[in-house]
């Protein structure tokens, strides 16, 4: 979908009334574009990123944590083969469907994503710490850790 398509849509979903003490973005901007493009849509109508958060984790873990990912084709369970398998293994615990792996979720597709998404990351990184606006959590913390790290983004501490 072209940017100005994402962004249009992106500004009337943030101009609800919902939105009025700010949101989060999940995935977007993916590129320095994007960034820049978004940087100036958003001043248009006043407003403006405040700071972005980069949750840091290695592109094996990342494959491991992605392709474990399983799914209920009838009623949308979501399982993972380590964190959260079903209780009999292919079948869904809600209605015992058989489970399914979505092909971007084989380890394949996912290293093919994680280096397409990569090449544009650490450009993406910069242009935000160069703004004072990248805050960094390790990801591969435990939970506790993560959460307290992204809770003090959100309380402005980097």
């Amino acid at each position: 979908m072209p940017d100005e398509i994402t962004i249009g849509m992106l500004l009337d979903r943030i101009a609800q009334p919902d939105c009025d003490d700010g949101c989060m973005l999940d995935g977007f901007p993916r590129n320095t574009e994007q960034a820049r493009a978004l940087d100036e849509a958003l001043a248009a109508t006043g407003k403006r990123i405040d700071r972005t958060i980069y949750i840091r984790v290695a592109t094996e873990e990342l494959v491991r944590r992605l392709a474990g990912r399983w799914s209920c084709p009838q009623c949308g369970a979501v399982y993972h083969e380590t964190n959260q398998p079903p209780k009999v293994l292919g079948a869904c615990d809600n209605c015992g469907a058989q489970l399914y792996q979505r092909v971007d979720d084989k380890p394949d597709a996912v290293r093919t994503r994680l280096e397409v998404n990569q090449r544009n990351l650490e450009p993406l990184l910069s242009f935000y710490r160069a703004q004072g606006k990248l805050c960094e959590a390790d990801g591969e913390a435990g939970v506790a850790e993560v959460t307290r790290a992204v809770r003090s983004c959100f309380e402005g501490e980097r």
